[in-house]
């Protein structure tokens, strides 16, 4: 049977979202019935808008006139709450970007209305569909590295000033009185972090409780937010989890997990499926990645298929956010620890040195305080297991 599908958010990354539609759409399985944005929708040349399609600004009059089976959501982090919660009131089943929402609270309302609701809530953490890293989760649960000591991420980008002028709500903390949250750690980065936590839940055979979070925050502009950052997450049960990132790197690091044991040390590179096991003479690139939104539809089918990003996987990544959202401001680096190239929209910045210490970060278990790094600030440290809450001196 076709499903009716819309999309809250068709421009900016929604295009990509589009183009999985139209994949899908052409396979039978699918009908786009409504986009909706608060900007005429833009031309995608892979994902045609169907003439019989709803657009309009309002995703409550599009619920209201389409009625569709499942929505995605793509739109900024601060609106997903209010929009699932709309989305799920009419019956539909839900694929929400990621960051799913902003903090625990908001995170337990959405539960609460996916239980009442009886819908499937899907979250946008796509690399995790990866045959990649289920092949690594595998090797590592059968002790190809041995017992494991560390899971950590490293991943160096670069983000021009467009970047930040792309939107009101790009490198803000908060936007109109709300959490808004577009830094590193919890936007283009984000899948790094959720990477690690999705292995080390391997490791243990259940979520991650974290009950230490430590996190650094450093910016190269007059942002809000991080655009650099060291984190390490202290489990309950578990290896402790780093994550080294930046949008302000020297040379590009797509995004490796790395996974250190007392038998050797797997690395996959989670944007392009290579995949580096002990004993292996080079990475290989392992095909398959199943999507999310072709998931949910197959769950909608049978319930017995589960899905890859449901919510509750996602409350580890909730619990970061969280303390990252509260952390003080990021640390200013600047002077003659940068490097400035092009100009205007297409001006980058970037740290002299950063690979080579967030690599080190990432490979050690350490944050960069714990490196000497001359730029490097006080960690903002909360322990989640007593209550308490560490903060930088005055």
């Amino acid at each position: 049977m076709t499903v009716r599908v819309a999309l809250v958010g068709a421009n900016g990354h929604g295009r990509w979202h589009r183009r999985v539609v139209a994949g899908l759409q052409a396979e039978g399985r699918v009908r786009l019935v409504g986009l909706v944005d608060l900007h005429p929708i833009e031309d995608e040349p892979d994902a045609a808008v169907p003439d019989d399609a709803l657009t309009t600004t309002d995703h409550r009059e599009m619920l209201d006139r389409v009625r569709p089976e499942v929505v995605v959501v793509c739109t900024p982090p601060h609106t997903h709450l209010p929009i699932a919660l709309d989305v799920l009131a009419t019956g539909a089943d839900l694929l929400l970007e990621k960051p799913p929402v902003l903090s625990l609270a908001e995170h337990r309302v959405l539960a609460e209305a996916v239980q009442r609701s009886g819908r499937a809530c899907q979250v946008g953490f796509q690399a995790l569909g990866s045959a990649a890293l289920a092949e690594l989760t595998e090797a590592v649960v059968g002790g190809r590295v041995g017992t494991v000591t560390g899971v950590a991420t490293v991943a160096c980008w670069q983000r021009s000033d467009g970047y930040y002028a792309r939107a009101p709500w790009a490198g803000r903390r908060t936007l109109d009185g709300r959490p808004v949250l577009d830094g590193a750690l919890a936007n283009p980065l984000a899948h790094a972090v959720m990477q690690c936590l999705a292995v080390t839940e391997g490791v243990t055979g259940s979520p991650v409780v974290p009950a230490r979070i430590e996190v650094e925050r450093y910016r190269v502009r007059p942002i809000e937010v991080d655009d650099t950052a060291t984190l390490r997450v202290v489990p309950t049960v578990g290896p402790p989890i780093v994550a080294a990132v930046t949008l302000a790197g020297e040379d590009l690091v797509r995004g490796e997990v790395i996974v250190t044991g007392t038998a050797g040390r797997a690395v996959l590179e989670y944007p392009t499926d290579q995949l580096l096991l002990p004993g292996d003479p080079a990475p290989r690139t392992v095909p398959g990645r199943r999507g999310l939104l072709a998931n949910l539809l197959d769950h909608r089918a049978d319930p017995r298929v589960p899905l890859i990003a449901p919510l509750a996987r996602t409350a580890p990544f909730t619990t970061v956010l969280e303390v990252v959202t509260a952390a003080p401001e990021p640390t200013l680096v600047d002077g003659e620890r940068l490097v400035v190239t092009g100009a205007d929209a297409e001006r980058v910045v970037t740290i002299r040195g950063v690979n080579a210490v967030l690599r080190a970060a990432a490979e050690g278990g350490r944050l960069l305080s714990e490196l000497a790094v001359p730029w490097a600030g006080t960690p903002h440290v909360v322990r989640l297991d007593q209550g308490e809450e560490e903060r930088p001196p005055c």
